[in-house]
């Protein structure tokens, strides 16, 4: 599947901490009728059963929304939902051996810090870069901070699409502007949002705004 800029502007990882009662795929149901443009499915304690269980069901509703879906850092899990590919980060499998192991067909999104791991993402076959933690985040604690002008460095360095990632919320999203990114990904900005219809309708509506 291939992976349009236009798809990047309103990126959406989940998070089952503030999932309550609910059901993950009920809500990503619910915040891609909203316009959310892409999901990642993070899991970090799920068995592979159940991971692979929640990957389906959530597979089964991008599908009908055309939307992107990428799993986060398990490369057997989104070959056995069949998922559009995966997202690694710095610590996980090198790009390159990603690449390899998934195909030419899949998407392959990777998290960078710096302009150089950037280029070589790019090299190795990233078809994405995602850049973070621009802004304090409570998701990711060992999230290293990166500067705006580190994140316009790395826009200006390579020829693939690239978000920003860590901390965006509605507040401080417009702090973003002219850095030349392609889009956002939130996570509790969504997830903890009492009304996450209303969160991704301001989010992507203020995304756009950032990226236009």
């Amino acid at each position: 599947m291939n992976v349009s800029k236009e798809n990047m502007l309103l990126y959406v990882v989940t998070d089952r901490t503030w999932l309550g009662s609910g059901r993950l795929h009920e809500q990503v149901e619910e915040i891609l009728e909203s316009g959310a443009t892409f999901i990642q499915l993070r899991e970090k304690n799920l068995d592979f059963d159940s991971f692979v269980a929640e990957g389906k069901e959530i597979r089964r509703i991008t599908s009908k929304y055309k939307i992107p879906f990428v799993i986060n850092d398990n490369i057997k899990v989104a070959l056995a939902v069949g998922a559009d590919g995966v997202h690694v980060g710095q610590k996980d499998l090198e790009a390159k051996k990603c690449r390899e192991l998934i195909g030419e067909d899949k998407i392959l999104g990777v998290s960078a810090q710096t302009k150089e791991q950037a280029l070589l993402a790019e090299k190795n076959g990233a078809d994405y870069i995602g850049v973070g933690a621009v802004f304090e985040t409570s998701t990711k604690t060992d999230a290293r901070p990166v500067s705006f002008e580190t994140l316009k460095e790395i826009c200006s360095s390579v020829s693939i699409p690239v978000i920003a990632i860590g901390g965006i919320n509605e507040d401080n999203i417009v702090k973003l502007k002219g850095s030349n990114i392609d889009g956002v990904a939130v996570i509790s900005a969504v997830f903890a949002a009492r009304d996450k219809k209303r969160a991704v309708k301001s989010l992507l509506s203020l995304a756009k705004e950032v990226v236009l």
